[in-house]
């Protein structure tokens, strides 16, 4: 798979791209494509703003979640990820948010997936 089609925003500040499994699957990219188009809209617009600035201050739409995570909160949406060594962010996983806390099995899920990403970009097997 070409680099470029992991790509979710490229900025000034960050690259933003969507994780991908040794399968070429990416649930966060899947469930992004299956969003109202008001949905995608809302996730791109913190997307470009992370990306071209390096920062959201509003909690309400970027959240630190602890153990190195955070999270786009396009709502209802969430989507997990983490930063990484040249200025990456890595969105994992997606879902739709209903209750105030953040579901174990989707944080569970992002560890592994991050997990993942770290150890097949230090074999050098990730962007083949």
């Amino acid at each position: 798979m070409k680099k470029e089609n992991f790509i979710a925003w490229q900025g000034e500040k960050f690259t933003i791209e969507w994780y991908f499994d040794a399968k070429n699957k990416s649930q966060a990219l899947e469930y992004f494509n299956e969003m109202s188009v008001i949905g995608r809209e809302r996730l791109t617009s913190l997307l470009i703003t992370m990306a071209d600035t390096g920062k959201i201050f509003n909690k309400e739409k970027f959240n630190n979640e602890g153990d190195g995570l955070f999270v786009f909160k396009p709502k209802p949406d969430r989507f997990l990820c983490f930063f990484f060594i040249g200025a990456k962010i890595i969105i994992t996983n997606a879902f739709e948010k209903k209750r105030d806390k953040l579901l174990s099995r989707e944080k569970e899920k992002a560890l592994r997936y991050k997990e993942d990403y770290t150890r097949r970009v230090h074999e050098g097997t990730y962007y083949d």
